[in-house]
C-alpha cells in the first residue's frame, strides 16, 4: 500500500474519525498512482472527497458544492 505523502498526513491532523475514515482513502488512491491531487467537498449535510486532474499530486483542495 502507498505511503501517504506529508502534505497528506498534515491535512489530516486534528481531523475527527468521521472526516478520516471519509477522505484517507482517496488520499491513499492519489498516492498510489501518483498523477493527481485530491479536492475535497465540504458542505454542511456532505463530505467528499475525489481526484482531480486539474490539483497537482500532493495537494488537497477544498471546495463547497
Amino acid at each position: 500500500m502507498a505511503e501517504l505523502p506529508a502534505s497528506y498526513k498534515k491535512y489530516l491532523e486534528g481531523r475527527d474519525a468521521e472526516f478520516i475514515e471519509t477522505v484517507r482513502p482517496i488520499l491513499l488512491q492519489s498516492a498510489a498512482d501518483a498523477e493527481m491531487g485530491v479536492r475535497v467537498v465540504i458542505d454542511p449535510h456532505v463530505l467528499q472527497a475525489h481526484l482531480d486532474d486539474r490539483v497537482p499530486f500532493g495537494h488537497v483542495v477544498e471546495d463547497i458544492d
